[in-house]
């Protein structure tokens, strides 16, 4: 069995990881091609390998859940209690933010100024009622995958499960980006906000948007396995 210090440390580090190579992969096509949306994939990518990658090293550990809207979706099914769930988050919290300043302090400032270090905000004219919803859609696959390949009907965390995780973020991201910049993640969208300085916009849009979509995601596929059981 794993402590809570490092299961901590392990979700600090996974978000720490989503943000530096999410991110870090945003300002260096900025910096390059100086046209983010002509890059789309690669910032996806960026994102989705990072999850991919960091599921596998540290599921095992902590579950890897590297966003709070993961862990809001394994409390809400009583799969961790509060206490639980609210350490989750400040290290996940916690990892974005030093992400973010580790960018900030090592790249040059023209390579993250011009895109606020990956900050997520709305595009001009598009409603936060519908920026809302599409995070929260997005994010609402993200994680019903997580639980769907890392229930207890599994004998433990495995790499297709990391890929199909990460791959689902990079699709969401890729849907949701030129509209809402595809945070898809709390703790991704604090991190940036906070080490470039900006404004701290739309908040509701990239709290709300994806702590209901995990929300209802858990409680969806715990109802589902359940009618499964039932029926068998």
């Amino acid at each position: 069995m794993y402590t809570t210090s490092q299961k901590l440390t392990a979700e600090f580090l996974g978000t720490f990881a989503l943000v530096f190579f999410g991110e870090g992969a945003a300002c260096a096509v900025q910096y390059i091609h100086g046209a983010l949306d002509a890059n789309l994939l690669i910032v996806a990518l960026a994102h989705g390998l990072a999850i991919a990658a960091f599921f596998a090293a540290l599921a095992r550990v902590s579950g890897a859940h590297f966003n709070p809207a993961v862990t809001i979706g394994a409390w809400a099914t009583k799969r961790m209690n509060t206490i639980e769930a609210a350490m989750f988050w400040v290290a996940q919290f916690a990892g974005a933010i030093a992400g973010a300043y580790l960018l900030r302090a090592i790249l040059p400032e023209e390579a993250w100024r011009n895109v606020a270090l990956g900050a997520p905000v709305l595009v001009r004219d598009f409603p936060k009622w519908a920026g809302m919803a599409l995070e929260a859609s997005a994010t609402f696959f993200v994680v019903f995958v997580f639980f769907a390949t890392t229930s207890d009907e599994h004998e433990g965390p495995t790499a297709s499960a990391g890929l199909a995780i990460g791959a689902t973020y990079a699709a969401g991201i890729l849907v949701a980006l030129p509209f809402t910049t595809g945070a898809l993640n709390p703790a991704r969208a604090v991190g940036p906000w906070l080490a470039s300085g900006m404004h701290l916009a739309n908040q509701g849009v990239y709290w709300v948007g994806p702590l209901a979509g995990g929300f209802l995601a858990g409680l969806l596929y715990d109802s589902l396995c359940l009618t499964k059981k039932i029926a068998d």
